[in-house]
């Protein structure tokens, strides 16, 4: 089972926002801060929003924010939303009308829908709260690295805009 990127790109964008309680982020501000296309951000919080793991608030200082607390959106939740209900084979894919053509006499399908069943508890057990922490310790607070590496580079331009001038290379 390999997981889209758009969904990794939600819980990701979901986890950010875990951080940010008190004001809602713009999907351009959250595509700055994650370093991801615009476009997909705004796609993800329409999916998210429609999910219900979002809520949206209008106006100048609108933007989006979780519509209940990290600990309350569990993983299998964001992946639910991203890419509809978890199932492992096509026997027991509930979306699936015409499964495989040995369904009424296979003995599989149990078992599958044991493993399914597995995996979604595991999946349920883990919360946006429970992935936070391991972010924090990996990269920090995101927004102070992404401004860090922002007035690094406009450093490096003005440093060099300098040189350039008084080398007489800029008139």
């Amino acid at each position: 089972m390999k997981l889209s990127r758009l969904t990794d790109y939600a819980v990701i964008l979901l986890t950010k926002l875990s951080f940010s309680d008190a004001e809602p982020a713009s999907a351009a501000r959250l595509s700055e801060t994650l370093m991801l296309p615009q476009p997909t951000v705004s796609k993800l919080l329409k999916i998210l929003s429609k999910a219900d793991l979002l809520t949206a608030q209008r106006g100048a200082s609108g933007g989006y924010r979780l519509s209940r607390n990290a600990a309350e959106i569990s993983i299998g939740d964001v992946i639910a939303a991203i890419e509809g209900p978890l199932a492992l084979t096509a026997c027991i894919d509930e979306r699936e009308e015409d499964t495989c053509g040995v369904q009424s006499f296979c003995g599989m399908r149990g078992n599958w829908a044991v493993v399914n069943s597995a995996v979604s508890d595991a999946l349920s057990r883990v919360t946006l709260a429970d992935m936070a922490p391991a972010w924090m310790n990996m990269f920090g607070p995101l927004d102070a690295k992404v401004a860090d590496l922002n007035n690094t580079a406009d450093r490096r331009v003005t440093v060099h805009r300098a040189s350039a001038h008084k080398s007489g290379e800029v008139r």
